[in-house]
């Protein structure tokens, strides 16, 4: 038998699951979780963003309209998203299989990934180890936490065998059982398979799960235009094909505005506050920028994209000089802004950073002014808000900042 080196885990219903966890009234009602809330008497508009297993039984599903979700399912209760709640109920999960199990990656909100070797790389043992992590959140996180758990050689066909079975599933995947445990789904419906690689895929006669099974990796390398393609097959195939760590590229925050905040001098403030979570975020993770780019689309008409670069900094008040510079005339008009996007780029390490001796800079090291940075950090992470800002600015939370 193939050996087993991955325990995928992927929460059912994972939002509502958490809301129906923590207020019991909730338990066996339909509910679902949207991002945006109107008026003073209970009005919900946009999209649902998750849904219980009683509501999807009823046909409701994630990105359909509130309005339509309501209609299908009259006695649906629907709940602002929030993150924070969701987030931390995310570290009790990765905390009480930790007392089992080796949690090797968290890959999102709602889904992690486990290390099998030793006794555990066998099935048996890998069966067993799923159901104790099932009873284990069961009775350290909530009664009503639910997962299903995907088992394989390597990490793609454990998430495939994951998706096989919900809710509360338990499936595995290994040379042993392949194609035919999956000859049902179709290859988009595979982890990183978009529908214009389905495309190209059918370019090459390649239509079913059973030919992408049987392609020579070396033919996938050429579909894909990339050494991915080879790698996916192979680990398809049941490879211990091990992930390749990604380098950051760069650090952005963006926003679609709130009506509120649509005037050009409003979505200005809104930028300096994207701003300052941008740097505090490449600051925490150790690097410094080299460039900064700033776009601002508008209602009908062409936006505006400005760009500066500049010795590589991880000083919230240099980035927020060269904002405000690049976007007075912006700030200062009447523009209808729809979204606004601050992008840093061009990185580097801190620790790698070269001196400069007319600035003056240390090699590796944080200047007075990044360091007065850090120290706005600690002070806001300490009491959980933002106590210190760099001038004025206009926060804008979303779903994502809500708790």
């Amino acid at each position: 038998m193939t050996p087993m080196r991955c325990l995928y885990l992927d929460m059912n219903a994972f939002f509502a699951s958490v809301e129906q966890q923590v207020n019991p009234r909730l338990r066996g009602r339909p509910v679902a979780i949207t991002a945006l809330q109107t008026g003073p008497h209970n009005n919900w508009a946009g999209a649902v963003v998750a849904a219980s297993y009683e509501a999807k039984s009823q046909g409701v599903k994630t990105i359909m309209r509130v309005t339509e979700a309501r209609q299908i399912c009259p006695d649906i209760v629907f709940l602002q998203a929030r993150h924070k709640l969701y987030a931390r109920a995310n570290q009790a999960i990765a905390r009480a299989i930790d007392r089992i199990a080796e949690v090797e990656r968290v890959r999102s909100i709602d889904e992690l990934q486990i290390g099998l070797g030793g006794p555990t790389a066998k099935l048996p043992a890998a069966m067993d180890l799923a159901r104790d992590i099932k009873r284990v959140i069961r009775e350290d996180v909530g009664s009503v936490m639910r997962c299903s758990i995907g088992i394989g050689p390597n990490q793609l066909l454990a998430k495939i065998a994951g998706k096989l079975e919900k809710p509360d599933g338990l499936q595995w995947l290994a040379p042993e059982n392949m194609p035919q445990a999956i000859a049902h789904l179709k290859p988009d419906d595979l982890p990183g398979i978009s529908r214009r690689m389905q495309e190209r895929l059918a370019k090459a006669h390649v239509w079913g799960i059973q030919e992408l099974y049987a392609l020579d990796p070396r033919h996938a390398r050429k579909i894909w235009r990339s050494v991915e393609g080879e790698r996916f097959v192979r680990a398809l195939q049941g490879e211990n094909i091990p992930l390749i760590e990604t380098s950051r590229g760069g650090y952005g925050q963006s926003k679609v505005l709130a009506p509120e905040y649509r005037p050009a001098p409003q979505a200005h403030r809104v930028g300096r506050w994207l701003t300052e979570r941008a740097v505090a975020r490449m600051r925490r993770d150790g690097y410094c920028a080299g460039r900064i780019s700033i776009h601002a689309s508008l209602w009908k008409r062409q936006g505006h994209h400005w760009q500066q670069t500049l010795t590589p900094t991880q000083d919230t008040r240099a980035f927020l000089a060269i904002y405000d510079n690049l976007t007075a005339r912006f700030a200062a008009g009447r523009d209808y802004t729809t979204s606004i996007s601050v992008n840093l780029t061009n990185l580097v390490l801190l620790k790698d950073r070269s001196g400069e001796l007319f600035l003056p800079l240390e090699p590796g090291k944080a200047n007075r002014s990044e360091q007065l940075s850090t120290t706005i950090d600690h002070i806001n992470r300490r009491y959980g808000k933002t106590i210190i800002k760099h001038g004025i600015q206009q926060e804008h939370l979303g779903f994502f900042d809500r708790g």
